[in-house]
């Protein structure tokens, strides 16, 4: 296979070019070269691509994710990593269980008014005590 254009990477990684030029920025991707203005690729970066969209999804961050790849670029993964992380995934998923369950019963509860159900008032309670985790931040205590 020959050598990639950024345009070609973007298209077949489905990430914009400016996602590519912010990987190279951040060491996680390196082009080969270029060709007049166009940064080139080996084909290779496709794989390494496909990685860190794996581990974004996972809920690495970046700086995680860099440190998945071994100087000579190949992935080397740390199982304990990869543990720690589906336990955390696995809390999350009990977390967001409790939540989507209780907004059912608080959407089909007869009490007159959602502050008169007591499974709607643990839910603010929780929420207020930060034990419901509200997307996008960390509840106290957690990383």
């Amino acid at each position: 296979m020959t050598d990639l254009d950024i345009a070609e990477v973007a298209r077949r990684a489905g990430v914009p070019a400016s996602t590519l030029r912010f990987y190279e920025d951040k060491g996680l991707i390196t082009p080969i070269g270029r060709r007049g203005l166009r940064r080139q690729y080996d084909p290779g970066v496709l794989e390494r691509l496909a990685l860190i969209a794996l581990g974004r999804t996972a809920g690495f961050s970046l700086d995680e994710i860099a440190h998945m790849f071994a100087p000579d670029g190949q992935p080397h993964i740390d199982r304990q990593m990869l543990t720690t992380k589906a336990e955390e995934l696995d809390s999350r998923i009990r977390e967001l269980a409790v939540l989507r369950d209780s907004l059912r019963h608080a959407a089909a509860c007869p009490a007159p008014s959602h502050m008169e159900c007591p499974t709607f008032r643990r839910l603010l309670k929780s929420a207020a005590s930060g034990a419901v985790a509200v997307p996008g931040k960390r509840a106290p205590g957690h990383r």
